[in-house]
């Protein structure tokens, strides 16, 4: 696979929701819901689709050029056929986009891959966390947004709003506490309430809520992991 300089937002995601204690993932109910708002919200902030009004709120590819990673320009090629509702989209996308993301994060380093032996004779592959501090690095970012009262990147907010509109968040209560005012923080976020720090533009958190708010939807009609 080919290895991009930049990783997506939904490999940022992916990554938080990695589990250090139990190298389990968090949400993997609704995980590819989670993932697919991820793409459509990375799509939103590169400015590759919008939310058409005119079609009750339908998704359509803006812009001249299609994005160039692959992980982006499926979602970005099944909206340009047709403009399509979120929930279409989320569903269409998202349940081939654990593996090859995790794959991505393999390779990175972000995880590893060890093989253990379980009664002495079964051999398991197991996740751990890279040593290269990447997810340290994003749960920070993420923490400072919901605790520490920082105004986020437009990159931090989407990320912050999908693990709350994903039911994660109380799964990082060790580094981020559940409480009301994280809660309410991360209402706003979910909302596209991301403060002036945010440079991003109207229409991008336009999509980014219409996106978790779908998200939100999903993960409230599936049992939590």
């Amino acid at each position: 696979m080919t290895q991009y300089d930049e990783p997506t937002l939904a490999e940022d995601l992916l990554l938080l929701l990695f589990q250090p204690s139990s190298g389990t993932i968090a949400g993997e109910n609704t995980l590819f819901y989670a993932l697919g708002g991820a793409v459509l919200a990375d799509l939103a902030l590169q400015g590759h689709v919008t939310v058409d009004e005119s079609s009750g709120g339908k998704l359509a590819t803006a812009g001249n050029e299609p994005p160039a990673d692959p992980a982006l320009r499926s979602a970005w090629d099944y909206i340009d056929e047709k403009q399509r509702r979120v929930q279409t989209v989320l569903a269409a996308i998202g349940p081939a986009l654990r593996q090859p993301l995790l794959q991505r994060l393999i390779d990175r380093g972000d995880l590893t891959q060890v093989q253990r032996k379980t009664l002495l004779v079964f051999t398991t592959t197991a996740l751990q966390e890279g040593g290269n501090g990447r997810r340290a690095e994003l749960l920070a970012a993420v923490r400072g947004a919901l605790v520490d009262g920082g105004e986020p990147t437009a990159r931090v907010a989407a990320l912050a709003a999908l693990i709350s509109g994903s039911g994660t968040l109380p799964q990082f209560h060790r580094e981020i506490p559940w409480n009301s005012a994280v809660i309410s923080r991360a209402k706003e976020l979910e909302r596209g309430n991301w403060g002036a720090g945010a440079a991003a533009e109207a229409v991008t958190r336009t999509v980014t809520a219409t996106v978790v708010n779908n998200v939100v939807i999903a993960a409230a009609v599936r049992p939590p992991t």
